[in-house]
Parts: C-alpha cells; structure tokens; sequence
C-alpha cells in the first residue's frame, strides 16, 4: 500500500511542477467535494446531493484552487526577500484583513445564487445576518492556519495546505450558509 502512495505522491508532484494552476485547481475542487460529502452527511441528508457536490466542486476548481494559487504568487511578489516572523505576521495580517473576508462574503453569495438557488433578496438578508459571525469565527480560525502556512509550506505546497485547511473549514462554512433546513431524504 505505501508503494502506491509514494507513487501517487510522486505522480502529483510532478503535476504539481508541470502543471500548477491547473494541478491546484484540480486539488481545490477534490477537497472541496469531500468537504461537501462531509457537511450533508453531517446535517442528515441520507442521499447525498449530487448537483450540490457538482457545484461546490466547481466552485473549488473554478475559483479557490486559481484564487489560492495567484494569491501566494502575489505575497511573494509583495513580500520578495523579506523572511522572519515579521514578515509571516505582515503576509497573515494582508490575508486576514482583504482575501478572508471576501472569500467568506463570496462563498456564502454563491451559495445562496447558485447552489441554492435563491433569490438576491434572500441571499442578501442571509448574508447580512450570518456573515458578521462567520467573520468573526474566520478570524479565530485561520490566522493559525496562515501562520503555519507561510511560516512552514514551501510556496508550492501553500494552496496544498490551504486548501484541506479550506475543506474542514468549508464543512462549517457550508453548514452556515445554507438558508433553509434541507428535507432528510
């Protein structure tokens, strides 16, 4: 069993070299289907949604792995040749106070929009109720998950990281967008 895993690994790897964004992408949408499966588990649903999945997959593959790759290239570029606590304090404090809150704002949009459904009326008053916790729990949450990152994972490995953080995020984050309790069916 471990032969093939190191194989798989391995296999990734050099995906991940050849091929970045799209390698990332790909990643981001695996976990973010797992996440998925994982929060309508959790929430009761005994047949799992399967255009619900589709479309957070796709939110994954479409925007977090591309947003997640572009966004460490860029504090790379903004942080170039600056190491030290410092600076991983300065590139968590940039995340936490830009990408985070719109990251969060923008999921629970498509959310309601898309994977719902709904209205704008109705995603709108959704968002404007639930979103200031959601924030707030972001920032007790992830700025550890930001420090290890940019403390610890090599640049190639950052959305990595970022995203199975994003996918045991994404279950509670998925669970508070919903707008309605879903039927048990």
């Amino acid at each position: 069993m471990s032969d093939i895993v190191q194989e798989a690994w391995r296999n990734y790897l050099i995906q991940l070299q050849a091929h970045p964004l799209r390698t990332k992408a790909i990643t981001a949408g695996v976990l973010a289907g797992c996440s998925d499966t994982i929060a309508q588990k959790i929430s009761g649903i005994k047949k799992l949604q399967l255009r619900r999945l589709l479309l957070i997959v796709l939110y994954g593959f479409a925007y977090g792995g591309p947003f997640g790759h572009f966004l460490h290239k860029l504090m790379d570029i903004v942080f170039k040749g600056k190491k030290g606590n410092r600076t991983v304090a300065m590139k968590v404090l940039l995340e936490q106070l830009t990408t985070s809150p719109w990251n969060n704002m923008f999921f629970m949009m498509y959310y309601g929009l898309v994977v719902e459904g709904r209205s704008w009326s109705l995603v709108k008053n959704k968002v404007r109720q639930d979103y200031p916790s959601v924030q707030l729990t972001a920032w007790k949450f992830w700025p550890i998950a930001g420090w290890v990152n940019y403390q610890y994972m090599p640049l190639q490995f950052r959305v990595l990281f970022h995203s199975f953080v994003a996918s045991c995020w994404g279950i509670f984050l998925n669970l508070k967008a919903r707008s309605v309790t879903i039927k048990k069916a």
